[in-house]
């Protein structure tokens, strides 16, 4: 792809292994409900498409635009909606799909403007933890992979574009 070199910290293989896991867990979790995920873009999106296949139950997807980051590898502490749902959530059983919690300061947004909006239950997923870099509290109900407080790129992450189409989960030190 490039001529760059990059440190993999978390193999596809063990990425693979790790989604049918979280997917096995949500499945039993939901398998009363037919849950919506909320796919946070863009991030998550190759997350999203690998755990939605292992997912054994009935459900809807949708996707949300939020950034607090812009071309910096530091979350600049504003977080803005930069595409809403297409659809009302009201009294849904929802899913947030995120691919790395990190400051918290996103996800913590999320969560409370998606609670407002009334619905049945809101519980988050995230493939990547670095709980070393949070500025408010908050924890994800089901989480992959617990990360050191290095800036990573792959399997859907980028820095500034690029590298989102990485398979393993690689440290860049920009």
């Amino acid at each position: 792809m490039t001529n760059e070199s990059f440190e993999v910290l978390i193999t596809a293989e063990q990425i693979e292994e790790r989604v049918k896991e979280l997917a096995k867990e949500i499945s039993e979790d939901y398998k009363e409900k037919k849950p919506l995920l909320i796919g946070v873009l863009k991030g998550a999106v190759v997350f999203l498409s690998d755990l939605i296949r292992e997912i054994d139950v009935s459900l809807e997807i949708d996707f949300m635009a939020v950034s607090s980051y812009g071309s910096d590898t530091a979350s600049s502490g504003i977080v803005r909606i930069q595409k809403d749902l297409d659809q009302s959530i009201k009294d849904k059983d929802i899913l947030i799909v995120e691919d790395i919690l990190d400051t918290g300061l996103t996800l913590s947004y999320l969560f409370e403007n998606l609670r407002s909006r009334q619905p049945n239950s809101i519980k988050v997923v995230t493939l990547l933890d670095k709980p070393e870099r949070r500025r408010v509290e908050f924890k994800a109900n089901y989480c992959g992979f617990e990360i050191p407080d290095r800036f990573v790129v792959g399997y859907g992450l980028d820095f500034d574009e690029k590298y989102r189409n990485l398979n393993d989960i690689c440290i860049l030190d920009a």
